[in-house]
């Protein structure tokens, strides 16, 4: 039991890491995607405009914090 919580610490430290609201952002945009995908419009554009907006929430924050 002991090596499932440590792997399962691991996946939390790597997906969330330090900012819980850019693992929150990745898994919306990943869902807007995919209903975006569903229709007929093209997706392929929406997950880079979102890690870069995801980036430049972070860094403003990060800025504004020091």
């Amino acid at each position: 039991m002991n090596r499932l919580v440590a792997f399962g610490e691991f996946v939390w430290e790597f997906v969330v890491g330090d900012d819980w609201r850019v693992a929150v952002g990745v898994v919306v945009a990943i869902g807007v995607t995919a209903l975006v995908a569903a229709s007929s419009v093209a997706a392929w554009w929406i997950l880079p405009v979102a890690v870069a907006g995801l980036l430049a929430l972070t860094l403003a924050r990060e800025l504004r914090s020091r």
